[in-house]
């Protein structure tokens, strides 16, 4: 069994919240990307210039980190006296509740709240922009420029498949339900999807591609 001191649990649980959230902010300004560069490519770099890809990548981190804040402060203003022991490996907010002698009714229903509007926010334009996107690319032509523009958006397509886990995780009234169902969901979102994040997209990378053959070849 593993202990874990009070400030590194509020540490843990924030940065793991603050980073999901920035992570659903920047899928959901990559899918207006690829939208962009497959509906509007000759638009593409007055659109999605310098300046606007800083700033949307830089108002994903400081909403990812700023909405947080008071979710850990509310779930940390509860008393803990029914156990010191955490049924996770790692601090999750469910479990913590569940520890509370307090109400957590209130302060679920907002969690749950705050849920909806970043996963359901983030995936809205996502399926808006897919649906153009599936549309422009229905209509090209030839089969290879159809398979160019969907090279396009494969690895950020596949990436989105992380948002039926949080969906499972946060997106409920009562966030002290289903805990063992909850750590499989949670490994798969912690573990396997960072792990195959390098290979989903490099290897829909062009000129990865052509140094694999090439090695291959040699």
């Amino acid at each position: 069994m593993q202990t874990v001191s009070l400030t590194a649990c509020v540490t843990q649980l924030f940065l793991y919240l603050a980073l999901g959230t920035t992570e659903f902010a920047l899928l959901g300004v990559m899918a207006v990307d690829r939208y962009v560069a497959v509906c509007n490519p000759l638009r593409y770099n007055t659109i999605m210039n310098s300046h606007t890809c800083i700033s949307v990548v830089t108002g994903s981190w400081v909403f990812g980190f700023l909405s947080e804040i008071w979710p850990v402060y509310a779930t940390f203003q509860f008393t803990f006296c029914k156990s010191n022991v955490l049924d996770h490996f790692y601090c999750d907010r469910g479990q913590l509740l569940k520890l509370s002698c307090g109400d957590t009714l209130f302060t679920e229903f907002v969690l749950f709240l705050m849920a909806v509007f970043i996963v359901i926010g983030s995936l809205v334009p996502t399926i808006v922009s897919y649906i153009y996107i599936t549309s422009t690319i229905l209509k090209i032509p030839t089969a290879s420029g159809r398979r160019k523009a969907f090279s396009t958006c494969a690895s950020h397509l596949t990436f989105v498949v992380g948002y039926g886990g949080c969906l499972f995780l946060y997106v409920k009234p009562k966030q002290t339900q289903a805990a063992e169902y909850n750590k499989i969901v949670s490994l798969l979102i912690s573990v396997l999807t960072p792990l195959l994040n390098p290979f989903i997209f490099t290897l829909w990378n062009d000129k990865v591609k052509k140094a694999l053959r090439d090695r291959a070849k040699r």
